[in-house]
């Protein structure tokens, strides 16, 4: 609060801004609780298990996976596709191929342990180039079934 001290005599303008402060700070407060930030991050698919009822099938057509094989330090990762070997020159066409025909373009790619996550990072943008809207990534914890 704000006093005028003073024989002036005469009326005083002076306009107290405590009460309009107190009024901003409130609306702050307020808008930052009715808003919080958001966080922001990457979308990640994780593969989900079957429901406990439906049939065993060990070779689902629909589900796509890339495989690095670590073979030594020094060496370039190995590649599949569920399974069948291909070379890394071969990815994009192959991938391109495979997802032609299909409404869903999801993949997953899987890596061993030791092979350096910039060629996991490379399957992802050869897999975006060749027309695959998603892409996630399955650990040894997730294929464990944790």
């Amino acid at each position: 609060m704000s006093m005028a001290v003073g024989s002036g005599g005469g009326q005083s303008a002076d306009m107290n801004v405590t009460p309009l402060i107190d009024v901003l700070l409130v609306l702050i407060i307020i808008f930052m609780v009715i808003n919080p930030p958001q966080p922001k991050g990457l979308d990640a698919l994780v593969p989900q298990p079957p429901p406990p009822n439906a049939p065993k099938n060990n070779t689902p057509d629909r589900t796509i996976v890339v495989q690095l094989i670590d073979r030594g330090a020094g060496n370039e990762p190995g590649v599949k596709i569920n399974n069948e070997d291909t070379t890394w020159d071969a990815l994009g066409a192959r991938l391109t191929d495979i997802f032609k025909t299909r409404a869903e373009k999801v993949m997953f790619v899987k890596g061993d342990d030791n092979v350096p996550f910039a060629d996991v990072a490379n399957v992802i943008d050869i897999a975006h180039a060749s027309g695959v809207d998603k892409v996630g990534l399955i650990t040894a914890k997730i294929e464990a079934g944790g």
